[in-house]
Protein backbone atom coordinates (compact mmCIF):
# COMPACT_ATOMS: atom_id res chain seq x y z
CA UNK A 1 0.00 0.00 0.00
CA UNK A 2 2.85 2.24 0.72
CA UNK A 3 3.98 1.53 -2.43
CA UNK A 4 0.98 2.88 -4.41
CA UNK A 5 1.31 6.28 -2.69
CA UNK A 6 5.47 6.76 -3.43
CA UNK A 7 3.99 5.87 -7.78
CA UNK A 8 3.34 9.95 -9.53
CA UNK A 9 0.41 8.31 -11.16
CA UNK A 10 -1.77 8.41 -7.89
CA UNK A 11 -0.48 12.40 -7.26
CA UNK A 12 -1.38 13.59 -10.83
CA UNK A 13 -4.68 11.55 -10.55
CA UNK A 14 -5.97 13.63 -7.40
CA UNK A 15 -3.68 16.81 -8.34
CA UNK A 16 -0.64 17.19 -6.71
CA UNK A 17 0.72 15.66 -3.02
CA UNK A 18 -1.47 18.40 -1.03
CA UNK A 19 -4.78 17.60 -2.21
CA UNK A 20 -3.83 13.69 -2.18
CA UNK A 21 -3.28 13.93 1.63
CA UNK A 22 -6.49 15.82 2.08
CA UNK A 23 -8.56 13.46 0.46
CA UNK A 24 -7.32 10.67 2.12
CA UNK A 25 -7.42 12.22 5.38
CA UNK A 26 -11.57 13.24 4.56
CA UNK A 27 -12.14 9.61 3.14
CA UNK A 28 -10.66 7.84 5.93
CA UNK A 29 -12.14 9.84 8.91
CA UNK A 30 -15.49 8.65 6.12
CA UNK A 31 -14.78 5.25 6.75
CA UNK A 32 -14.04 5.55 10.29
CA UNK A 33 -17.30 6.66 11.33
CA UNK A 34 -18.96 4.26 9.67
CA UNK A 35 -18.73 5.18 6.06
CA UNK A 36 -19.29 2.18 3.59
CA UNK A 37 -16.41 0.86 1.75
CA UNK A 38 -16.89 1.47 -2.74
CA UNK A 39 -14.81 -1.50 -3.41
CA UNK A 40 -15.08 -4.91 -3.54
CA UNK A 41 -13.52 -7.68 -1.54
CA UNK A 42 -11.69 -4.38 1.46
CA UNK A 43 -11.97 -7.16 4.10
CA UNK A 44 -8.70 -7.02 6.20
CA UNK A 45 -7.92 -3.61 4.39
CA UNK A 46 -7.18 -0.75 6.73
CA UNK A 47 -8.79 2.47 5.79
CA UNK A 48 -6.06 3.84 4.48
CA UNK A 49 -5.24 1.12 2.09
CA UNK A 50 -9.56 1.38 1.03
CA UNK A 51 -8.63 4.86 0.19
CA UNK A 52 -5.29 4.08 -1.74
CA UNK A 53 -7.15 1.03 -3.75
CA UNK A 54 -10.12 3.41 -4.29
CA UNK A 55 -8.57 6.34 -5.49
CA UNK A 56 -7.20 3.90 -8.13
CA UNK A 57 -10.18 2.63 -9.16
CA UNK A 58 -11.44 5.92 -9.87
CA UNK A 59 -14.12 5.34 -7.38
CA UNK A 60 -13.30 8.85 -5.43
CA UNK A 61 -11.61 11.92 -6.61
CA UNK A 62 -10.46 14.97 -5.01
CA UNK A 63 -13.34 17.78 -5.09
CA UNK A 64 -12.05 21.21 -7.27
CA UNK A 65 -12.14 23.68 -4.78
CA UNK A 66 -11.65 26.60 -7.36
CA UNK A 67 -14.87 26.79 -8.86
CA UNK A 68 -16.45 30.31 -9.23
CA UNK A 69 -19.59 31.52 -8.68
CA UNK A 70 -21.58 32.92 -11.61
CA UNK A 71 -21.76 37.23 -11.74
CA UNK A 72 -25.42 38.00 -12.00
CA UNK A 73 -25.97 41.66 -12.90
CA UNK A 74 -22.56 43.49 -12.64
CA UNK A 75 -22.75 46.74 -10.85
CA UNK A 76 -20.01 49.09 -12.48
Amino acid sequence: MIEDLKNTQIIEKVGGKFKLAALIQKRTLELIRGGRPLIENAEGLTPIEIVVKEILQDKIAAADAAVKPEKKDAIL
